[in-house]
């Protein structure tokens, strides 16, 4: 990618290693689960060892059971599940998957969906991009998506 001839040739490789690193966490995140689950039949009752980097990092606020929110680009479900959220006076940390790490598509989405910007100046709502976050937790389902980290483990709400 760093010799590419074009900007849309650099793009691509980009999106290939994208994908291939995808893939690579995807497994690491199956061997993790599958290493638990032995560790409980093996030895339950006992602290478990994790594998170095196997967990999803910076998702969320980790251990303050602070939830996180995945949502997209023209998804109507996820403004939706938002201002839900915001309704209740859930403190919550929003994850924007394809954002380009354009700070500005961030934004004018949450401006659309009515998220209070005082609510984000007092960081009750924090505003991220996702950076493969979403891929890298490997849970089922559509955007949106809210996930709360449990004893270890990433679960959607």
């Amino acid at each position: 990618g760093i010799e590419a001839r074009s900007e849309e040739e650099r793009r691509r490789y980009a999106e290939l290693q994208v994908q291939a690193e995808a893939r690579r966490v995807g497994k690491t995140l199956a061997y993790q689960r599958a290493y638990d689950a032995a560790w409980q039949r093996l030895f339950p009752g006992q602290p478990r060892v994790s594998l170095p980097g196997a967990k999803a990092q910076g998702a969320g606020n980790t251990g303050s059971g602070r939830l996180a929110v995945f949502v997209k680009a023209d998804c109507a479900p996820c403004a939706q599940r938002v201002q839900q959220l915001q309704a209740a006076g859930t403190a919550f940390d929003l994850y924007m998957v394809g954002s380009r790490q354009d700070d500005a598509r961030i934004r004018q989405w949450a401006t659309q969906a009515g998220i209070d910007p005082a609510k984000v100046r007092a960081r009750t709502i924090t505003l991220n991009h996702d950076a493969g976050r979403w891929l890298s937790l490997g849970l089922p389902g559509e955007l949106p998506a809210v996930v709360r980290e449990v004893n270890g483990q990433w679960q959607r709400q």
